[in-house]
């Protein structure tokens, strides 16, 4: 196993679906249509209840800066990423919502997992909306497992579990028949990420539910960004996850064959025992305390500002475009003065290009940071990107890479005591002139643009964009990244604080090897 020990279950978790499957699959397909198994009824968020421990910071926001301003605080450190998702999952009071491309069944997800069940056991009514194409695999043993670990989990009474876009197959065989004959449906992927706490408080952003997006991967662990928002944005987010939700693409989790009902204190116990029995597991379990002095602090932490919550369609009929990408564009365009792009995944479009040079031409400057072959977990991606470096930097634009060993690793990317062999940049955000701030899911490549079915979140704040566009500047900074700048022949030239290179760098030669052998297969795939 090389470092990369996720490596095929992480190109599916960025929305890309196996190459052999894909091409297997592309003479067949057809027009997408919804998964033909029977629509679940119509359900919809409990509306923001006077006595949830959110109202009164909801309502402090309200009064000092108006009905349809939110507070919001950035989520950049895994672990404090790892301890609000907690915080609201523990405090939630009436409602937990929890829209997740790829929840992985390791210590990470069962512990969010763990407290889900303790919050339905108080009360809590929880919806889980999963994309069907592999939650919860990993360290499950099978999709029969995980099949028959959520059905067991859906019979409580005050959980609900679908999932979007579901396979008919429940078995792999099934599946990889299933993918050739239907791959045009099965390449349509929800991959949302958000959690609401009574329609009150919102966590929106790129972190999918996995030790390596909280740090505590022993191959390597994601930098990220969440924002968490109480207000307004929270309804925002609900209408976002009702729309999903009542989707003729979404299904109940399908029962699996032969599985029994089981009392539903069992998957509690269970999901805690395999906590137990792992010391990352046991030091979160010892950690755990109530939240009402983080509740409390939180106000004076927040930066004020109004929000939209932006979706593509569920659906993915013919005349069905992707709205998010749109949203974001028009955002940039905006620009007066200044862009700062993160974006982990980057394959530009014409559209992208132009807009670049229309932002060059009115003088706007524009940074852009991404992954570096280096910091890369998915080096297909980087093998259709690396040959729009020069028309991006030929544009004016500024370009950096991230590096697989940054200054910000322990700090901000690691969970101490526990530390990957590399980081990996899976950030998606931009800044318009200090002012306005997006924060989502979306990549800037062929998939997020058309395939894919992704969510954001657009903040005019200048207090948040003032703290993203530090963070942003901070990563692009030479102990983070290396800034690639074109030599006057033509030459491209990766520069750090330690070193400058003629040669993209990589973490090994493998990786190199991989870079060339995903020429072969279309972006689109990617």
């Amino acid at each position: 196993m090389d470092d990369r020990p996720r490596s095929s279950l992480l190109r599916l978790a960025c929305g890309r679906l196996p190459a052999a499957m894909a091409a297997l699959a592309l003479a067949l397909a057809g027009c997408a249509a919804p998964p033909p198994l029977p629509r679940p009824p119509a359900g919809y968020a409990i509306a923001p209840q006077p006595d949830s421990p959110f109202a009164a910071t909801e309502s402090r926001i309200a009064s000092e800066h108006g009905d349809a301003a939110s507070g919001f605080k950035l989520l950049p450190r895994n672990e404090e990423a790892l301890l609000w998702r907690l915080s609201l999952i523990d405090s939630a009071r009436h409602s937990l919502d929890l829209q997740y491309y790829v929840w992985f069944g390791d210590k990470v997800g069962q512990l969010l997992l763990a407290r889900v069940i303790a919050a339905a056991n108080r009360g809590v009514r929880v919806r889980l909306l999963f994309d069907d194409l592999n939650t919860l695999l990993h360290d499950m043993g099978s999709v029969e497992l995980r099949d028959a670990a959520l059905a067991m989990i859906d019979r409580h009474p005050k959980i609900e579990i679908r999932v979007f876009n579901a396979w008919r197959s429940r078995d792999l065989l099934g599946r990889a028949a299933e993918g050739a004959a239907e791959f045009e449906r099965l390449n349509r992927r929800m991959h949302n990420k958000q959690m609401i706490a009574d329609n009150r408080a919102a966590i929106i952003g790129g972190r999918n539910i996995g030790d390596e997006y909280f740090g505590l991967h022993a191959g390597f662990n994601f930098h990220d960004l969440d924002v968490l928002g109480i207000g307004p944005v929270a309804r925002q987010a609900s209408s976002v996850f009702d729309r999903y939700w009542n989707s003729d693409w979404v299904r109940r989790i399908p029962l699996a064959d032969g599985a029994a009902a089981s009392p539903r204190s069992a998957a509690e116990a269970e999901a805690l025992a395999a906590l137990e029995a792992d010391a990352r597991g046991r030091l979160l379990l010892d950690g755990r305390r109530g939240w009402s002095v983080d509740l409390a602090g939180i106000s004076a932490a927040l930066a004020a500002g109004r929000s939209s919550v932006h979706t593509d369609s569920p659906s993915r009929a013919a005349n069905v475009h992707n709205q998010v990408p749109e949203a974001f564009r028009a955002l940039m365009r905006s620009a007066s003065s200044e862009v700062l792009i993160t974006n982990a995944y980057i394959i530009p479009d014409a559209n992208f290009m132009a807009d670049l040079q229309e932002l060059a031409g009115r003088g706007v400057r524009v940074r852009i940071l991404t992954n570096s072959l280096a910091s890369h977990d998915v080096p297909a991606v980087n093998s259709h990107y690396e040959g729009w470096r020069r028309p991006i930097l030929r544009t004016g634009a500024e370009l950096y890479e991230f590096r697989p060993d940054p200054a910000i690793q322990a700090p901000v990317v690691e969970f101490p005591p526990f530390k990957g062999r590399f980081a990996g940049l899976h950030t998606k955000a931009m800044v318009i002139d200090r002012r306005r701030s997006f924060v989502g899911s979306m990549n800037l490549d062929p998939r997020s643009e058309v395939i894919n079915a992704e969510m954001g979140v657009v903040i005019d704040s200048e207090p948040l964009a003032a703290l993203l566009a530090a963070e942003m500047e901070r990563d692009m900074g030479p102990a983070n990244s290396w800034r690639v700048t074109l030599q006057p022949d033509g030459a491209l030239a990766w520069t750090s604080d330690r070193e400058t290179r003629p040669t993209q760098p990589a973490r090994s030669f493998m990786q190199r090897v991989e870079n060339l052998l995903f020429k072969l297969f279309p972006p689109s795939l990617y």
